[in-house]
């Protein structure tokens, strides 16, 4: 398999960039042409401040452009986690507000794809819907999915939570295509029902399925891993799971563990520190997607069951 990951520590304030490599390949080799495309994703901290939070997005947007990324997915709520109740409403802006507008601004400027997972995109004085966006190189919205599957969870030995106390639900299952493939777009807690994924691939013809998470520390110690690669072998798809790490303020903590999947459920890419900010590096290979779905051919395979 020709992957590698590329990690960026950015715990510490520093002019320099700690770079790690498990590889097969060296990172300059060529990869084959048009078979392989190179992607990345993010791992970060957000606060509550939207001006700090851009500019830890922008410094890893800057490193994938310089490892030849043609993508970098960020997690949910990559721009702005709150410290109290009602703070993420109240910040909630427009697809075409100043916020949004300068992350594609960035994706102009930079040269490259975001999937931007977890935005607070206004509705109402009293919700948001959580969106995921996906900007194309030329700073354009190429399409929106909201959040279908809300965390109204009582976490075992942690805290509750009701997010569809702020949040309205989508109610449409959303796929684009890209120049790293056909992207299936979900948020977060969507990962824990299979049926969205299963029409991503077998429906809407999905080839990489973005997950941007903000898992809790409980449920990501548990699940985060299995599901994902769940998800990658039930569907023959890569998956990117772009994560928020470590401590957000005193109340709200994350799970971490920045991944990105084969179609045979292999990890090929992942921070070595579970709560650092830096980016991952990977390559789409779609000889290999081709190669799954062709020796394994489920989709030929798939028998209709009435309950």
């Amino acid at each position: 398999m020709n992957a590698y990951s590329v990690s960026l520590d950015f715990t510490k304030p520093s002019l320099f960039t700690r770079i790690t490599l498990s590889s097969q390949i060296p990172l300059t080799m060529a990869t084959t042409v048009n078979k392989t495309v190179r992607v990345a994703a993010a791992q970060m901290t957000s606060v509550n401040d939207l001006m700090t939070n851009f500019a830890t997005c922008s410094r890893l947007v800057q490193e994938a452009a310089l490892a030849g990324a043609k993508l970098i997915c960020f997690p949910e709520n990559f721009s702005f986690v709150g410290d109290k109740e009602g703070e993420s409403v109240k910040i909630a802006e427009p697809l075409d507000g100043p916020v949004m507008q300068r992350y594609c601004s960035l994706a102009r400027d930079s040269n490259i794809w975001l999937s931007l997972g977890g935005f607070q995109e206004r509705f109402d004085d009293t919700h948001l819907c959580n969106t995921h966006v996906v900007i194309d190189d030329a700073g354009m919205i190429r399409d929106t999915y909201q959040k279908m599957h809300l965390f109204d969870v009582d976490v075992p030995g942690g805290s509750s939570y009701k997010e569809s106390s702020f949040t309205v639900p989508g109610t449409k299952i959303v796929s684009v295509d890209s120049p790293v493939g056909r992207l299936g777009l979900t948020v977060c807690y969507d990962l824990r029902f299979p049926k969205i994924y299963q029409q991503l691939r077998f429906e809407q013809k999905a080839q990489v399925l973005l997950v941007p998470s903000a898992f809790t520390k409980v449920t990501g110690e548990a699940h985060w891993e299995i599901l994902l690669r769940a998800r990658a072998i039930e569907t023959q798809c890569y998956v990117i799971a772009a994560a928020q790490a470590g401590k957000h303020n005193e109340k709200r903590e994350s799970y971490g563990d920045t991944l990105i999947i084969d179609p045979w459920g292999t990890v090929v890419g992942r921070l070595p520190d579970r709560v650092s900010t830096g980016i991952v590096v990977a390559d789409i290979d779609f000889s290999l997607i081709d190669s799954v779905r062709t020796k394994m051919p489920i989709d030929k395979q798939r028998v209709s069951i009435d309950l």
